[in-house]
């Protein structure tokens, strides 16, 4: 307590001559500022990973943030030495990747996007929080925004797809979720929004590969999800270990200062990634770790994760020149106010046995179940699903009781005695025959399909389990082939010798290329690593205590050879038409003519095995023709459009209706199709309901030729369908 009487008395001081508009937040921070050395300014620019034996760095005032500790006691350690041993009393801030769940895991954040709904994202993202900030955790490193339209970069996983629209809405509800009303409540976390920026579109899937992005396309399609982010209030923000146009984001000054503070006027903290200021070396873009220093920090970076760089150069580059005071106080005053935001200095320690009353609550566990059954997409059905008559099934798979890897990446602290498998959850509904089949998902040891084949025989269906495990997407884990791994394909294939239904569950991390898959089983369900709960969410959805109504938040493809593929594509000057010629059916010494003359493959055709927003239902949704209440428009007018939607199964479902829209004719070539509208419609059977969908003109602007954020008149065609690849255009105009 003696240092926070000391900086409030020098914040009361401050007041006393006069500092104009300033917050009482800011007027803390200038008081303990004004009192700090050099030296003390740049340990707060030093984020480094560790535990209690940080505590002598922490005394010293070398370390304003500490990660990957993520115990109560251990972080009290390093708190003590901070705010109790060093000069000024500033508290660290502990932070950890949170990225779907602390100890309770959800889905996978990719899982999370294909429920299209926002409000259980926020939910999950609360509950995080909550378990997070117990443990002594107060900012996470997440939302990943990463626009990926590349299935084989394994960190397709940790974002929300490949379309800006639904980046951005599940971005702002972990956001708030995170965050909370306030960041200096106790169960409030601040959010990381990464990486700043394009990340995701290394090319070839390659991770940390190189970029290849215009301004307009980062305008149009990867800055919109970290502007709203940024605007929902986010408190700091990741750069990425990628450049743009030759230039690493840790060192782009175009884009931490003159976009993200200049154009947008945003004020949290930048964090550099893991080293990624050191990394700016190999990229051929600094001299050596002084030198990334002096660039990431005149670039706007305000904390240094684990380069070491700031720490040991930046008092020579100040004394140097290199590297003005001024910009070291523009950075501290960041870092300092995320502390009192977070109520640090009042109150910097954790409660060590707040943990063991929130962790796994019965409310934490509930939440993580449904965020797991609205997840799961239903690809394939030919009326086996749901298995409700059936008594006796065998479960079998890799992927069946595979507790630990059914959390999926990320998930450092989840606890696999925690985990209910699908073997657990279906054994409380059926007569389960069990036989794996493969001990994991890279196993090609078939010496037990006979036993497999013949327990199928014996059920009345067959449950397959199959997928990824953990390990085999995230960071650092891109794949070239996106075929099942192992002998799986083949163990589905024996299966379906035996003659009775089968279903086939994927439990992976990313889109898969399942297509000879599907034609051995009679169901597919895809569940994007669903975390703690996914036993007991995928066993009710196969039983028929609830029904699937998850979406693709990715386009699938027939083939890895075809990405990178997404719905939102600009069109070529040939488009594929569908009446193409394919590999088959070209002739023997066939004349050197250009076939179908459009932009495809000729194995492979143009379209993708299943489009962005698909997912089947156990009951089937009639869209009626949407009607635009004014079809010709000014540009600061709202579109209205509206639709009839009726349940005509036997099942209460619920059915995601998607708004698609296309700028027919622009300066520059338009999408040909955006999503900028989705809506969550439960109905019961035979029920009809009447959806309405409101959508300002504004925000049809885009980034045009003469790079002004604009609306454009003219031709406009909208669509409201259950994929991106249903329903009938309906035109209007804007004036």
């Amino acid at each position: 307590m003696k240092t926070i009487r000391f900086i409030l008395s020098a914040a009361v001081l401050i007041s006393a001559i006069g500092c104009g508009a300033q917050s009482e937040t800011d007027r803390k921070v200038e008081a303990l500022l004004s009192q700090m050395s050099l030296q003390e300014k740049i340990g707060q620019m030093n984020q480094l990973s560790g535990g209690a034996w940080l505590k002598d760095e922490a005394a010293a005032g070398n370390v304003g943030s500490i990660l990957n500790c993520s115990d109560p006691k251990e972080i009290n350690i390093v708190q003590k030495a901070a705010v109790e041993e060093s000069r000024l009393g500033i508290p660290i801030i502990a932070s950890r990747d949170v990225i779907h769940g602390f100890h309770t895991i959800f889905p996978i954040p990719l899982g999370q996007a294909a429920t299209f709904n926002p409000a259980i994202v926020e939910k999950g993202a609360r509950i995080a929080a909550i378990e997070a900030t117990a443990s002594g955790v107060r900012w996470t490193f997440s939302p990943m925004l990463d626009i990926a339209r590349d299935p084989r970069w394994g960190r397709v996983a940790e974002g929300s797809g490949e379309d800006p629209y639904l980046d951005a809405v599940m971005g702002v509800a972990m956001v708030k979720g995170y965050q909370g009303d306030n960041l200096s409540d106790p169960t409030s976390m601040a959010a990381c929004i990464k990486h700043f920026v394009g990340y995701g579109a290394a090319e070839g899937g390659r991770d940390y590969n190189t970029t290849m992005i215009s301004e307009r396309s980062l305008r149009n399609t990867y800055f919109p999800a970290f502007k709203a982010t940024a605007e929902a209030g986010a408190a700091t923000l990741m750069t990425s270990f990628n450049e743009i146009d030759g230039v690493p984001s840790t060192g782009n000054k175009w884009l931490l200062k003159d976009i993200l503070r200049d154009e947008w006027g945003w004020d949290g903290m930048v964090v550099t990634d893991w080293n990624s200021a050191g990394e700016m070396i190999a990229h051929g873009f600094s001299r050596d770790l002084k030198h990334t220093a002096e660039q990431a920090i005149n670039a706007g970076v305000d904390m240094d994760m684990m380069s070491y760089g700031f720490i040991q150069y930046v008092e020579e580059l100040v004394k140097e020149g290199k590297v003005s005071e001024k910009e070291i106080d523009r950075a501290v005053r960041n870092i300092l106010k995320l502390k009192f935001e977070l109520g640090l200095f009042e109150n910097p320690y954790v409660d060590e046995t707040a943990s063991a009353k929130v962790d796994y609550a019965p409310e934490h566990l509930e939440a993580a179940k449904q965020c797991a059954v609205e997840s799961a997409v239903l690809l394939k059905n030919n009326g086996v699903l749901p298995l409700s008559a059936a008594r006796t099934i065998l479960v079998t798979g890799p992927l069946a009781d595979a507790p630990y890897e059914q959390m999926g990446t990320w998930a450092f602290d989840g606890q696999k005695e925690h985990t209910i498998t699908p073997l657990d959850a279906l054994r409380e509904e059926y007569n389960v025959i069990w036989e794996p089949g493969l001990a994991y998902s890279r196993d090609k040891n078939t010496k037990d399909f006979a036993r497999v084949r013949n327990a199928a025989s014996r059920a009345d269906a067959a449950v397959v389990f199959v997928g990824e495990e953990a390990i085999l997407s995230g960071e650092a884990h891109s794949l070239s082939n996106l075929n099942l791994q192992g002998a799986q394909s083949e163990l589905i294939a024996e299966v379906a010798k035996a003659g009775k239904p089968v279903v086939v569950v994927v439990i992976a991390g990313r889109p898969l290329t399942i297509e000879r898959d599907l034609a051995n089983c009679d169901a597919m369900l895809y569940s994007f690593h669903p975390g703690t709960m996914g036993g007991p969410a995928l066993a009710d959805l196969i039983k028929g205590k609830a029904v699937p109504s998850g979406k693709l938040p990715m386009t699938f493809l027939r083939d890895a050879g075809q990405a990178p593929f997404y719905y939102n594509h600009n069109n070529s000057g040939r488009p594929c038409n569908g009446t193409e010629t394919l590999l088959n059916d070209i002739p023997i010494a066939a004349g050197q003519t250009s076939l179908g003359c459009t932009s495809y493959y000729l194995d492979t055709g143009y379209g993708p095995l299943f489009p962005f927003g698909y997912g089947l239902s156990y009951t089937e949704f009639e869209y009626g023709k949407p009607v635009i209440e004014n079809a010709e428009l000014e540009r600061d007018g709202v579109l209205r459009v509206s639709l009839d939607l009726k349940n005509k199964g036997k099942y209460e479902a619920t059915e995601v209706a998607q708004l698609y829209v296309q700028d027919c004719v622009g300066s520059v070539v338009r999408p040909v199709k955006e999503l900028k509208r989705f809506e969550r419609i439960t109905l019961a059977p035979g029920e009809t309901k009447t959806i309405t969908f409101e959508l300002p003109v504004a925000e049809l602007a885009f980034w045009n030729f003469d790079m002004e954020y604009v609306v454009e008149p003219g031709d406009f065609r909208l669509w409201v369908a259950g994929d991106s690849a249903s329903g009938e255009p309906v035109g209007f105009v804007v004036k």
